[in-house]
């Protein structure tokens, strides 16, 4: 009997070179903060094109600290309500209020006017997601920014690599966070960066990543413990090597599941941003309504069995999340609950091999024809 094909949602690929970077910093006993995290920085911000970039422990980390650098309590910042928690949990941390905004059904980035219709005398910042890799709508984001004197903290978690009518993403003003957790387009185990062209903000952003101490045992004002360790860093480095490699094999996985999956009945395939490129963090797709027998997580279910680790990002959005209380009383985005449950997700990683990259889409053609009404 044939082996069964089994497609894993990730495929973590670290060569020789990666382990003996980092038995080698494991062996120097410096496991700190220190020059090499100050490399990796320094290659980040070049290879986005940015001025500057700020190494800290998370991509969480990286947004409470763009965050707390540019925002007051009492703030309203502008988020989308179709993304990972943290983009609005870090707004609440530093005392500022998230106001939750609907998505383009296409794109399932911010919808920039329906942010316009929620902009009051408080609203400070707005805080869009390249979500799964997809550039926002850049141009008419930054055009409410500057119409209203708005900050913007681009959560870019998701998008390393992705770019916006040529340029990376990462050189956008005022911030960029990004997340180096193992699904991401580079890892560094945890991790993540800020980066911004902004001294100023550098600056406060290196304070407040190490308790405000701008000399040994001297703090100029409060902050976190959130620096990178070296071993992080070196991997980092190594990490940035492979990133456009990486890149080009995501979009290559994700036009061939694009071009063998049209024409499938039921099946809304993923959308760039007009001028966008997307870095395809993941492959998401909307299933049609009405188009099915079963529901999204049937659907899943069933693709699971067949071997394909389709999962969903996300089924519940966060106006909906029980842990923002009275902040999302009476809120209702009508995209963003439509999306959370239809939309369902296939591995593109650099690492999937023909056989299963044919496998999904045999898997989805099969299961979505046998669900068709």
């Amino acid at each position: 009997m044939a082996e069964r094909t089994v497609v894993p949602g990730m495929r973590l690929a670290l060569g020789d070179d990666d382990v003996a970077a980092v038995g080698e910093i494991l062996r120097s006993g410096r496991l700190r903060e220190g020059p090499v995290c100050e490399a990796f920085e320094r290659r980040f911000a070049e290879h986005v094109g940015a001025r500057h970039a700020v190494s800290v422990s998370s991509g969480t980390a990286a947004l409470h600290v763009a965050y707390a650098a540019l925002l007051k309590p009492g703030d309203e910042v502008l988020v989308p309500a179709f993304t990972f928690i943290a983009t609005a949990s870090m707004v609440v941390m530093v005392g500022a209020r998230p106001v939750f905004c609907d998505v383009d059904p296409r794109t399932y980035t911010l919808d920039p006017e329906d942010a316009r219709r929620r902009i009051t005398a408080r609203t400070r910042a707005i805080a869009p997601v390249h979500l799964f890799g997809n550039p926002c709508a850049v141009d008419a984001i930054q055009e409410l920014a500057r119409e209203h004197e708005l900050k913007i903290i681009w959560d870019a978690a998701q998008a390393h690599g992705a770019r916006y009518r040529g340029a990376d993403i990462g050189k956008l003003d005022d911030a960029s966070c990004y997340s180096f957790y193992p699904s991401k387009n580079m890892t560094t185990g945890e991790g993540g960066m800020i980066t911004t062209n902004d001294s100023a903000l550098a600056e406060q952003c290196r304070l407040l990543r190490s308790h405000g101490q701008s000399g040994k045992y001297y703090h100029t004002l409060l902050g976190f413990n959130y620096r990178l360790t070296y071993v992080m860093a070196v991997l980092g480095l190594r990490q940035l090597e492979e990133l456009d490699a990486g890149i080009q094999q995501r979009r290559a996985n994700a036009q061939y599941l694009s071009e063998r999956l049209a024409g499938v009945p039921g099946l809304q395939l993923p959308t760039e941003q007009p001028g966008g490129e997307s870095s395809f963090n993941l492959y998401s797709l909307l299933l049609e309504p009405g188009c099915f027998r079963c529901d999204r997580d049937e659907l899943v279910e069933r693709l699971n069995a067949a071997g394909v680790a389709a999962a969903v990002h996300y089924p519940r959005p966060l106006h909906e999340q029980p842990a923002f209380g009275e902040l999302t009383q009476g809120v209702r985005l009508p995209v963003s609950e439509d999306l959370s449950q239809r939309i369902l997700s296939l591995p593109v990683y650099p690492g999937l091999r023909p056989e299963e990259l044919d496998h999904m889409v045999d898997a989805m053609r099969t299961v979505a024809a046998a669900a068709s009404s």
